[in-house]
């Protein structure tokens, strides 16, 4: 890949100097994507969700009102297994429904608003959905009868770490609605159409809201990233058809966690960092603990990010990061099987992740025993 010299100022703009990238509704419109018009439409409304998520996530003003509130409004996280929301989680899942914020303290007065009243509002703007399934809510949501996408979507992966100022993500992943169970009750249609296998995507992304704001999107013909330039509020294409090295020099993991992991994994890594592995050279450890920074990093510069317990969630983490990891030439796997095959049977369903180079990907593989079963001393 020729790379594209970007200029970053500390306003976080950006100027193409090089390569001539267009915007990313330019490159749906008339790229090699040609994607249509509805998902033209759909990642129009994406863009602006992700562009105020980025402002919120950037804020001083508001870091510092987060970091005042207590844990009240983020209290009863459900029963579905799902993590606990986080204030930011649930401002972003407001963000990502093109809602209108008012201001915070309007915000944490009104906890409940973050119900159901609000998934059915997400993306409602676009008039492009018909169902949309949060990470931040029990039960996808049947939105509109005429609505030709389904979404999935985690709003704020990384939130956890908000208050130190690490990198953090919005993952997203975009079906087309299953026209032939349009006869079945909403709750009923809306959850099938949740649970498609990740190999019927039609396009997934991210959104890494670090030094720069980079949404990285798969229409199903390569993986491309777009950064924002802030002083003209557009996605330029700054990463075209990026591949992953075939084989890379850094593993990303919770190494604190080794003497938990099964005989496999810990022979892999014990492997890579001597230098004995296939690949005659020794491997270093790079881990942020978030998601979307650790792929994002893997995706540029090659190798492995792994977390081998079944912590990560099929549908909305798993599915759309191993769709734009295949699209760049990589691979995603759950340490036994191909991600993109495996039929989800629930929501909010979990299990190890494992993404990277393919030449990685497969020698780890070929250790077999790297999913960790138990989970002794800490919580899922």
């Amino acid at each position: 890949m020729t790379s594209t010299k970007i200029r970053c100022s500390s306003s976080d703009s950006v100027g193409i100097t090089s390569g001539g990238g267009g915007t990313l509704t330019e490159f749906m419109a008339k790229g090699r994507a040609s994607v249509g018009d509805d998902l033209t439409i759909l990642f129009a409304h994406l863009q602006q969700a992700c562009k105020r998520i980025s402002s919120v996530v950037a804020s001083p003003s508001i870091a510092a009102d987060l970091a005042g509130l207590t844990s009240s409004a983020a209290a009863g996280g459900g029963s579905t297994g799902r993590d606990v929301p986080k204030p930011l989680d649930l401002v972003s899942v407001r963000r990502l429904t093109s809602l209108q914020l008012h201001d915070l303290a309007m915000f944490y007065r009104n906890p409940n608003f973050l119900q159901n009243d609000i998934i059915l509002s997400s993306l409602k703007n676009s008039g492009k959905v018909a169902v949309v399934a949060s990470e931040e809510d029990d039960a996808p949501v049947w939105m509109t009868d005429d609505g030709p996408f389904v979404v999935v979507t985690d709003p704020l992966d990384g939130s956890r770490n908000i208050d130190a100022s690490i990198p953090t993500g919005t993952i997203f992943g975009v079906y087309n609605r299953l026209v032939g169970i349009d006869h079945l009750p909403a709750e009923e249609k809306a959850l099938l159409n949740s649970l498609q296998t990740g190999a019927r995507l039609v396009a997934a992304g991210y959104v890494l809201y670090s030094s720069a704001t980079i949404l990285c999107a798969s229409f199903g013909s390569g993986t491309h990233a777009f950064t924002l330039d802030r002083s003209t509020g557009e996605f330029f294409l700054t990463h075209p058809d990026i591949k992953i090295p075939s084989r890379g020099q850094i593993y990303s993991v919770n190494d604190a966690r080794y003497f938990d992991w099964p005989e496999g994994l810990r022979r892999y890594i014990d492997t890579i960092r001597q230098g004995k592995g296939r690949f005659p050279k020794k491997y270093s450890a790079r881990y942020i603990c978030s998601l979307v920074a650790d792929f994002h990093r893997t995706l540029i510069y090659g190798g492995v990010v792994m977390n081998p317990r079944g912590h990560l969630r099929l549908v909305y983490e798993a599915n759309p990061l191993s769709f734009l990891v295949e699209q760049a030439g990589g691979k995603g796997s759950d340490g036994k099987c191909r991600i993109l095959s495996i039929q989800p049977v629930e929501l909010h369903q979990r299990l190890p992740l494992f993404l990277g180079s393919l030449e990685d990907m497969e020698e780890l593989e070929s250790y077999e025993d790297i999913q960790q079963k138990i989970n002794p001393g800490y919580d899922v």
